[in-house]
């Protein structure tokens, strides 16, 4: 997993588990976990009465449901972080972190991809995950697929630094 973090000013919280850690890096080790998969691991990192915004507004309530999802739409996914940003004034009781970046791995034929963009974001609130709100390109490049052999990439490069 790549990543760059931009941390900010943000609070250390107590995690449950008792390591006090940013919402930043609550987030990312959140994602790597997610990533190994470790369902159970993930548990450790959310709080009780998880509300998620996947793709397409689909509202669910745990991590395993995300992965559910996704397992129709993907042979296999990962995310490859770009960066983290902690919103300003975040407090214990509530901060926004964003994860952004791009997804890569094999849509169900088999067929593999990369540099398909995401926007993740979170409520952290003492140490746990409250809310995440997911967005990603992947209903483009499947509509892409579907529509011939340009792929959405292809019609719109990413800008280069």
């Amino acid at each position: 997993m790549d990543n760059a973090s931009n941390q900010g000013a943000s609070t250390p919280q107590i995690q449950a588990s008792g390591h006090p850690r940013s919402p930043a890096e609550l987030v990312d080790e959140y994602l790597r976990v997610l990533m190994i998969p470790d369902p159970a691991g993930v548990q450790s990192f959310i709080a009780p009465g998880l509300r998620i915004r996947f793709t397409g507004g689909r509202a669910m309530s745990a991590p395993a449901e995300c992965a559910a999802f996704n397992a129709g739409r993907y042979a296999w996914v990962k995310k490859r972080i770009e960066r983290t940003e902690v919103v300003a004034g975040g407090t214990p009781e509530e901060t926004v972190v964003y994860s952004l970046g791009t997804l890569y791995g094999a849509w169900p034929d088999g067929t593999p991809f990369e540099g398909n963009r995401y926007v993740d974001r979170y409520v952290v609130s003492h140490g746990l995950i409250t809310h995440m709100d997911v967005w990603n390109d992947s209903a483009e490049w499947l509509l892409g697929r579907q529509a011939g052999p340009t792929p959405p990439e292809a019609a719109c490069p990413r800008p280069t630094k």
